[in-house]
């Protein structure tokens, strides 16, 4: 009967002292119907990190709560297009809300705003240095650390003793893809190599015809390019066609982010180094589930960065990776 007693009056007494403790554990969720927002981009990488959202998202339906997923129509307007999914999420009644932050002069207010309304965002794919320096008032990050991919990227073209690198950027001024070729070329550099960022506009992001003809210009003004690097598989797909067509693949070596059944197959037919991996899959799992976890039940990780890369596939492992390309992970 002392020790009932006893444990009564510590339960009491640790219940008096934590009254903040239970508020903000209120504040970030609790019981109810909850609104588990995700938006995503419009490529066939996003349509595998869509499926790692979908896996997640399922789950919050199972517990009786709703999840949507809000697709960009593409990416030639990003900074207000990504602005205005923002705004349809907050207007939609949405709870929580994962979003890539590519265009962080333009999304940065409209995050602001939705998180002084009472939204719960968390930050995936790209935006790590706006969450490190603060400016973006998120909960988390889900990706890769992309100037850590670059540098990997760039070590890859130098340990294969090439001397000319070319990056191919179609997202000029998005977070992720100034890193991305900002750290090939630093690694590059200081492994000897000249090195070039072959800048194209946004609507040529995919756009095989005007990729094409903008590296085969570049290859003819210098001869010494024996390494290019794209940002995306669509892009990859791109170069890979033009430097087939010109019979220079088997002395320009090709290397790429993302995954695709085509670099995949590339990688291991030798006809590209490598690909970046940053496991777009596993990006969307945990962005719709952690915040989920958080806006449902108080549920947040002691570390508000979670990398789900970077990691280089190559003739080593690519074998391994294309077995989970059918079923939708890769």
């Amino acid at each position: 009967m002392k020790k009932h007693k006893l444990f009564l009056l510590v339960v009491l007494m640790l219940s008096a002292a934590m009254p903040v403790f239970f508020a903000s554990a209120q504040d970030a969720g609790g019981a109810g119907v909850r609104e588990i927002c995700a938006i995503g981009g419009a490529d066939a990488f996003f349509a595998v990190v869509k499926n790692g959202a979908d896996a997640a998202g399922a789950a919050v339906e199972a517990a009786g709560s709703h999840y949507t997923w809000i697709a960009l129509p593409n990416y030639d307007n990003i900074g207000p297009d990504m602005v205005k999914l923002i705004e349809q999420a907050v207007a939609q009644g949405c709870t929580a809300l994962a979003v890539p932050v590519w265009d962080g002069a333009a999304q940065t207010p409209a995050i602001q705003a939705a998180v002084a309304s009472g939204v719960n965002v968390f930050m995936y794919n790209s935006g790590l240095p706006l969450l490190e320096d603060g400016s973006v008032p998120a909960l988390g990050y889900f990706g890769t650390d992309e100037y850590k991919a670059g540098l990997a990227a760039g070590q890859a073209f130098v340990d294969h003793s090439n001397k000319s690198l070319l990056c191919v950027n179609t997202q000029p001024g998005a977070v992720n893809w100034q890193q991305r070729c900002g750290g090939a070329i630093e690694a590059a550099k200081a492994g000897g190599m000249e090195t070039e960022e072959l800048i194209l506009p946004a609507e040529n992001f995919g756009d095989a015809a005007a990729i094409s003809a903008a590296v085969q210009a570049k290859l003819a003004q210098n001869p010494n390019i024996d390494s290019i690097v794209t940002g995306s598989a669509a892009d990859a797909d791109a170069v890979a066609e033009t430097l087939k067509s010109m019979g220079a693949n088997d002395h320009v070596n090709q290397g790429s982010w993302d995954v695709s059944a085509n670099i995949l197959n590339r990688i291991a037919s030798g006809e590209a180094l490598f690909a970046v991996d940053q496991q777009g899959w596993l990006q969307g799992w945990y962005a719709v589930s952690h915040a989920w976890y958080y806006d449902q039940y108080a549920i947040l990780p002691a570390t508000n960065v979670i990398l789900t890369g970077p990691a280089l596939i190559t003739a080593d492992n690519v074998a391994t990776v294309q077995l989970a390309v059918g079923s939708g992970q890769r």
